[in-house]
């Protein structure tokens, strides 16, 4: 975390009292320096820390699976892999065995929720993989025993 000091003076429109109080700058202040408090978001970007926030914003995101939908909660800055961790509680599919789609696009594990501009109460399709499923099935049909069969029935 970087702090950078500044001096309030810097800010002020004029240099009536009335406004000086309002922006914090009285004559007891101190000289009205401050700290800002800066923060490096996952995509690299340095911004401003966000004050009134105790913890990791948390969005509602649901997820609908085509027949049903299911409501998760998880942070803002999580990624969709952590996504799919959840998700495989709920659904019972593995994880490399889900595919999500966010506005028309599949998503990738490492990507980050609030970087792709997923919102609370924002969709997510939730599909199988068509190529693992088919997998399953072929792997199921080989364990299936055949019984031997008789084309013809005889009299």
């Amino acid at each position: 975390m970087i702090k950078l000091r500044y001096s309030k003076r810097l800010f002020k429109r004029s240099p009536s009292s009335k406004q000086a109080a309002a922006c914090g700058g009285g004559n007891g202040g101190g000289g009205g320096a401050g700290e800002i408090e800066w923060e490096v978001r996952p995509g690299g970007m340095l911004v401003q820390k966000r004050d009134g926030k105790g913890g990791e914003e948390v969005v509602v995101v649901r997820v609908s699976t085509g027949f049903s939908w299911h409501d998760v909660s998880i942070g803002a800055t999580s990624t969709f892999g952590e996504l799919k961790l959840m998700l495989s509680m709920v659904t019972g599919l593995e994880p490399r065995e889900q595919r999500l789609l966010f506005r028309g696009k599949e998503r990738e594990d490492t990507d980050h929720l609030h970087m792709v501009g997923v919102r609370d109460k924002d969709k997510v399709l939730l599909l199988e993989d068509p190529a693992l499923k088919d997998m399953k099935l072929r792997a199921l049909a080989a364990q299936v025993v055949q019984s031997p069969c008789q084309p013809f029935i005889q009299v």
